[in-house]
């Protein structure tokens, strides 16, 4: 009885066995077949970077490192048989960060700009923004169903919107903050290109128009300045 109840067991096994092989074998076929017809690259990305403002006014400079932070979700749509080329629409958030040396005080409604003289000591003089941002991009990429390391260049244009903004001014004595920024432009125009291999890659941004609206002046001169911005992006399936 022992022996018989052994046998069975071992037969068993061995038929659940083969079949849990086969089962297998199966789902990674179909799933090979699947990521062969289907597969998607670069979808979450993320990046930090250096902000350069250009075309400042008269006496206005960068006193210390501006960084920024962004981040989003990108839909990529293939348009050839190897998916090499791609279009790839999206959205994101942004949040940097300028340190300069031209005062804002005053209010939301009436603020007030000027530039601090070299010779008078002031702790802070920046102005942040965070935005909500609408990219779309052209995409070339050397990819393949199963490589995961491949070289990139990608080309695109976005929009952002303002959701807040924050400037600061302390002299050591006083501290100015300002928010809602009626001068600031509500929108963003700007374009950037993306190349790399694997994971990290060095982006170059630039905006296309100026911060400030026609409103914001020095002197009676419009603020027209915009930012230069290098820095590298990581990009997540």
């Amino acid at each position: 009885m022992m022996r018989l109840f052994l046998g069975c067991f071992l037969f068993l096994s061995f038929f659940m066995g083969y079949s849990q092989e086969k089962e297998n074998t199966f789902s990674i076929d179909t799933l090979h077949v699947k990521i062969d017809s289907l597969y998607r690259e670069d979808q979450f990305y993320a990046g930090i970077n250096y902000n350069s403002l250009i075309k400042k006014p008269d006496g206005v400079s960068q006193s210390k490192i501006s960084f920024g932070f962004f981040g989003g979700f990108l839909r990529d749509m293939p348009i050839n048989k190897k998916r090499t080329f791609a279009i790839a629409p999206g959205i994101g958030f942004s949040f940097n960060n300028y340190l300069q040396n031209m005062a804002i005080t005053g209010s939301g409604q009436n603020p007030v700009y000027t530039v601090i003289p070299s010779d008078v000591h002031y702790d802070k003089s920046r102005f942040e923004q965070f935005r909500v941002e609408f990219p779309i991009e052209i995409r070339w990429r050397d990819s393949d169903p199963v490589t995961y390391q491949f070289f990139r260049i990608y080309s695109g244009f976005k929009l952002s919107y303002l959701l807040l903004d924050k400037s600061v001014f302390d002299d050591g004595i006083n501290k100015i903050v300002v928010k809602n920024n009626k001068d600031f432009e509500d929108f963003l125009y700007s374009v950037y290109v993306s190349v790399g291999y694997s994971a990290f890659n060095l982006q170059v941004h630039y905006n296309l128009n100026s911060f400030f609206k026609s409103s914001a002046q020095i002197d009676s001169v419009p603020i027209t300045m915009n930012a230069l911005s290098i820095g590298v992006i990581y990009y997540i399936l």
